[in-house]
């Protein structure tokens, strides 16, 4: 995966994100949090909160979504393969279920090194990490102030990467803030096996959109050779024609690669991760109303038949 020196940052972009990801959220996460802490233990550097869960209030109904970031894999597990799959193909992906005052909190969560995240947030080429995370998080615990910073700070890094690598796909045009967030999250559920259609990405445009306007201010001084701030929160695409070429190609180079990794993650998680293509299938139907059958054949060879079932869905549309 390519790499490129670490840059610095606005002030002011670690600052929005240091106070997004430290907003309250429902007390009962911390049962959650607190299972983990059991599990992981001294390896533990932090646990990150985000996807649709993030502003629930009861959590018995959906699934949690979690980071859990570690000092080290070894470190992290008991089970010494565990620790080599996690180095090879990061993250890895579990399953948790905590019974409290009588409901059941059921979470994912992945696991992932700090120092993995970090690059992951400022240098992968595939959008794994930066697409999740230039999105709004909440750090749920962290070891320590250092710890809480460095997560701040690939937070951050997340940000830029995103703008970047979308704002140039978009081309020389004047757009808005929503615009812009819209077209580059289509992009990165192009570049996974992800089953959300447009208006999703709309939605959490504006769901979000104070926060993206924030964000996207507080960024654009990293972006200034692509990106120019103009009256009324709009902003001008710098790009010329031959680099939105470029970095659609890039594109279309990360939906392949996305492709490949999205199969070998889903392997690796019927190692992992107790009932996996349950929760891939309440996923797929949620949010296409697709049905999903989970045939014994398919429980049996779930890297086969997964593959081809796979197939079958991208002939259909239903994942992008």
């Amino acid at each position: 995966m390519a790499t490129t020196p670490t840059e610095i940052l606005p002030n002011e972009l670690i600052a929005t994100v240091s106070a997004q990801s430290a907003t309250a959220v429902s007390a009962d996460f911390s049962v959650l949090t607190d299972a983990l802490v059991a599990r992981f233990g001294t390896s533990l550097d932090a646990v990150i909160l985000y996807g649709s869960c993030l502003h629930s209030v009861s959590l018995d109904e959906g699934i949690v979504d979690l980071y859990v970031i570690v000092d080290n894999y070894r470190n992290a597990y008991p089970k010494r393969y565990l620790a080599y799959l996690n180095a090879w193909l990061a993250p890895n992906v579990f399953y948790l279920e905590v019974l409290h005052q009588e409901k059941t909190l059921r979470a994912k969560y992945a696991v992932i090194s700090t120092a993995d995240f970090t690059k992951g947030a400022e240098t992968w080429f595939h959008s794994y990490i930066w697409a999740r995370f230039a999105q709004p998080s909440r750090l749920l615990y962290t070891r320590d102030k250092l710890s809480r910073q460095c997560i701040n700070t690939a937070l951050a890094h997340a940000a830029v990467k995103f703008l970047r690598s979308t704002i140039v796909a978009i081309g020389p045009c004047v757009v808005n803030v929503e615009y812009i967030w819209t077209r580059s999250l289509m992009l990165t559920y192009a570049a996974e096996l992800r089953a959300e259609q447009e208006t999703r990405a709309r939605f959490l445009a504006q769901r979000n959109l104070d926060y993206y306007t924030q964000l996207t201010k507080t960024a654009a001084p990293a972006l200034t050779e692509i990106l120019k701030a103009l009256p009324n929160e709009n902003y001008q695409c710098l790009s010329n024609d031959k680099q939105r070429r470029h970095a659609l190609r890039q594109w279309r180079l990360r939906r392949w690669q996305g492709r490949l990794l999205s199969i070998m993650r889903l392997a690796k998680a019927t190692i992992t991760f107790r009932d996996c293509l349950d929760y891939a299938a309440w996923k797929i139907e949620r949010h296409t109303g697709v049905h999903v059958e989970i045939t014994p054949m398919l429980r049996r060879h779930p890297i086969l038949w997964g593959s081809k079932v796979i197939w079958q869905l991208l002939r259909r549309g239903v994942l992008r």
